[in-house]
């Protein structure tokens, strides 16, 4: 690996490093709840703007990784490219179904400018979803597996394992608000099913979710 190259992959981390930590800020309970307090105009546009900044400050980093594109790592080969595309529309398909499960215009920040409601806890109702019963995350799920679903080189490499990890560190500090929101209701449902990664020992089935979302009274 060159100077440049070495230069590039260092200026790539240190760019998602700050994304990070800036989305991970706007994201936390500590800051709504003080915008809230202090700056309470303005809490309806929150998720709005969380979500337009999130956008904005993610943009020059995947601008930069094509930019800096080097040679692949490996090759796959046509067996290989026909299977990752097969999961790839596989994995499009399911992340479609899923949004039934959530409510976008709260998600989007939408709902709470239209309305202009200022509180600082999310809106949107616990929901267990059919993939919801499998993994606590099907959405961060479902982005790794795109992340890895390609041939890298090394910029592209370094920026999928840097989402990787910030997928399985945001998935806890995301339980943290959970745990807030739902308490020992999302205590039991955290125990029964794995965050990230599927395994065939531990899920809910229908009945038991039912019985965990009557409970909370949704």
């Amino acid at each position: 690996m060159n100077t440049v190259e070495h230069t590039h992959i260092v200026t790539i981390v240190l760019l998602w490093l700050g994304f990070f930590f800036v989305h991970s800020l706007t994201a936390s309970l500590t800051l709504k709840y003080w915008v809230s307090r202090n700056l309470t105009r303005f809490m309806p546009a929150y998720r709005l703007v969380f979500n337009i900044l999130s956008g904005l400050l993610i943009i020059p980093i995947i601008a930069l990784s094509y930019i800096w594109r080097g040679e692949a790592l490996w090759h796959w080969s046509p067996a290989i490219s026909w299977l990752v595309a097969i999961i790839i529309m596989a994995t499009i398909a399911a992340f479609i179904i899923s949004l039934r499960y959530y409510d976008m215009a709260e998600f989007m920040g939408l709902r709470q400018w239209r309305e202009r409601n200022s509180q600082a806890e999310d809106q949107e109702k616990f929901v267990i979803g059919e993939f919801h019963r499998f993994v606590r995350h099907p959405w961060y799920t479902m982005a790794i597996v795109l992340i890895w679903c390609r041939e890298m080189d090394p910029i592209m490499l370094t920026s999928a394992i840097m989402l990787t990890l910030y997928f399985i560190v945001g998935s806890r500090l995301e339980e943290r608000k959970l745990v807030q929101y739902h308490g020992e209701i999302y205590e039991r449902y955290r125990k029964k099913v794995p965050g990230l990664v599927p395994r065939p020992w531990r899920y809910l089935t229908r009945v038991e979710a039912d019985e965990l979302l009557s409970r909370l009274g949704n």
